[in-house]
């Protein structure tokens, strides 16, 4: 099948838009024709994988339309809309426990995991490309999936829109519903307001007499969380963000969120705690966090960590769907869309804070 697709030659330079082929499902696979695409950190950062000059072909919050179907597929259909997530093995302990973000051959499934069969899944001049990355590289007009990461939704629902929660948006939302679980009367602070931010903001306010404050430099998005229902929105430029913090929680979070991964804001995440409070941190970063034993033993404070939300894809994707449907988790509030042959539009205006979520459409 040729197509277009936005490769990565350098990861010092832009992306380029170029011809390739994808090959026809063999055993297994699904042919997905994407809809579109949208534009995660971690696809910006994975672009350092392999040698320099080789062609990398990322994405992996890909939606679409199925196409075609190798052998042995079973629940999955041409002419499906499919939302493409991270692969899973689905038999390993921590995937039949309903943890599949931690499976335990997650790296090989989703690193540009190479191919079960012979020969490429995609090339570029007769070429082989680094594809594979979460199982579907969906920055192309084409994607080869597998049943493991392709969820079924709805066919009313809009792609572009749809994209984002096989990846960011169900980490954000996910982190709040499936993990933190607040209540009415709770507290939660979320650390950057990006899509992931965002997507845990949308996901508290569906739960009644939670109250959410939001950390963020960029000042059209502390007013956007605003708009989208945060009590505060807080500078960190201003003051000691967890003296604001306490200042606008009466006292202390009973939850924290960071979405940023940098490890003085971890810190100051925990610091912000009352007692007994929870700090996630689902932004992944390097460095050790400056947190305070005491603190942490005498208070009852936890600490976690959470990817992918601590979601079941398959059941936790048509969850959200099914709120924005209803109007409880405006995510088309986050999102912008763009011809993906305009990407270093969408990377810019992302970087500069103009938009939360840029989405690339074919």
């Amino acid at each position: 099948m040729r197509t277009t697709a936005v490769l990565s030659r350098d990861p010092a330079a832009g992306f380029s838009v170029e011809p390739v082929e994808i090959d026809e499902p063999r055993a297994g696979e699904i042919l997905v024709r994407v809809a579109a695409a949208g534009i995660c950190h971690t696809d910006l950062v994975s672009r350092r994988a392999g040698a320099a000059d080789r062609p990398i072909l990322l994405g992996h919050e890909g939606a679409g339309v199925v196409a075609a179907v190798g052998p042995d597929v079973v629940t999955v259909r041409p002419g499906d809309h499919v939302v493409l997530t991270f692969r899973h093995c689905g038999a390993c302990a921590n995937c039949a426990a309903g943890r599949p973000a931690y499976c335990v051959r997650a790296t090989a499934l989703n690193q540009f995991g190479r191919r079960a069969h012979d020969g490429p899944r995609v090339r570029l001049d007769g070429n082989p490309v680094l594809d594979g990355f979460f199982g579907q590289s969906s920055f192309a007009g084409y994607a080869l999936t597998t049943e493991d990461n392709t969820v079924v939704i709805d066919a009313a629902i809009d792609l572009a829109l749809a994209a984002p929660f096989g990846c960011g948006f169900q980490t954000g939302a996910g982190a709040v519903l499936n993990l933190l679980r607040p209540g009415a009367g709770d507290r939660l602070v979320v650390y950057g307001a990006g899509a992931v931010g965002m997507a845990a903001l949308l996901a508290a306010r569906t739960i009644d007499g939670v109250r959410v404050v939001v950390v963020e430099t960029s000042a059209e998005r502390r007013d956007l969380a605003l708009d989208l229902g945060a009590e505060a929105a807080i500078d960190p430029a201003d003051a000691p963000t967890a003296a604001a913090v306490r200042a606008a929680t009466d006292g202390g979070a009973t939850h924290t969120l960071d979405t940023t991964g940098r490890a003085e804001v971890l810190g100051d995440a925990v610091t912000a705690l009352t007692v007994g409070g929870t700090a996630v941190a689902v932004g992944l970063g390097r460095g050790t966090p400056p947190i305070d034993i005491g603190d942490l033993v005498l208070h009852g404070k936890s600490v976690r960590g959470c990817l992918e939300g601590d979601s079941v894809p398959a059941t936790f994707i048509p969850r959200l769907l099914a709120l924005q449907a209803e109007g409880r988790f405006p995510a088309e509030r986050l999102v912008t869309r763009y011809p993906h042959t305009d990407i270093a539009t969408a990377l810019a205006d992302q970087r500069a804070g103009r938009v939360v979520k840029p989405v690339l459409t074919w």
